[in-house]
């Protein structure tokens, strides 16, 4: 039987992975140049604290307000829906190079914390992974055991965050040309309103 810190760890490293609006974010940034290591700090404590938030048992409190999650819902949606269209303008506008993408796409300390805070709390699936599923998942568990299953979730978020990072500067090469960057952005959109769309199909049935 896996100890509270490795089930942990092992739990949330396995919803984490998962390709979204979050992960397709830190990506392009990190490729980008635009200070990833301060945006994976961001996420991880944001993971951090959200998943605290569900082990400390308060997932109910938003599972008992669906009008709460409806509403949360659907800001998602749209939040997603436009962070897209700007990921197309992108892709149909293009760029020359990397170095070129890093002068005129590096965006400003402050918007760049926003949108990481943005990318993170305006996505209805967040709270459902951290808070209402991570928190059920360490229901069993009390006292030191589940501070060792919070503990081990911190840690496969760090190091998923930190890897993410660290892999986009070893992809930077790849993008020296202008159709890499296309591609990417292309991708990105289709990704946002990918999740947009499952976000508006689930708001319309709450």
């Amino acid at each position: 039987m896996l100890t509270p810190a490795l089930y942990g760890f092992s739990v949330c490293l396995g919803l984490i992975i998962a390709i979204g609006a979050q992960n397709a974010f830190i990506l392009t940034q990190g490729i980008r140049n635009n200070k990833p290591l301060l945006i994976a700090l961001i996420c991880i404590l944001c993971d951090s604290l959200l998943i605290g938030i569900g082990v400390a048992g308060l997932g109910s409190i938003l599972v008992s307000r669906p009008d709460f999650i409806r509403w949360a819902t659907w800001g998602g949606a749209l939040f997603l829906i436009l962070y897209g269209f700007r990921a197309l303008q992108s892709s149909i506008r293009g760029g020359a190079s990397l170095e070129i993408q890093r002068e005129e796409v590096t965006i400003k300390t402050p918007s760049l914390i926003l949108a990481t805070l943005g990318v993170t709390f305006l996505n209805p699936h967040t709270y459902m992974d951290t808070i209402v599923l991570m928190g059920g998942l360490s229901a069993p568990y009390a006292g030191t055991e589940r501070f060792g299953f919070w503990l081990g979730a911190v840690c496969a978020s760090t190091l998923w965050f930190f890897s993410l990072t660290l892999g986009a500067r070893f992809m930077a090469p790849w993008f020296k040309k202008a159709s890499a960057w296309r591609i990417l952005d292309a991708g990105v959109c289709l990704i946002m309103w990918g999740i947009a769309a499952a976000l508006v199909q689930q708001a319309r049935t709450l």
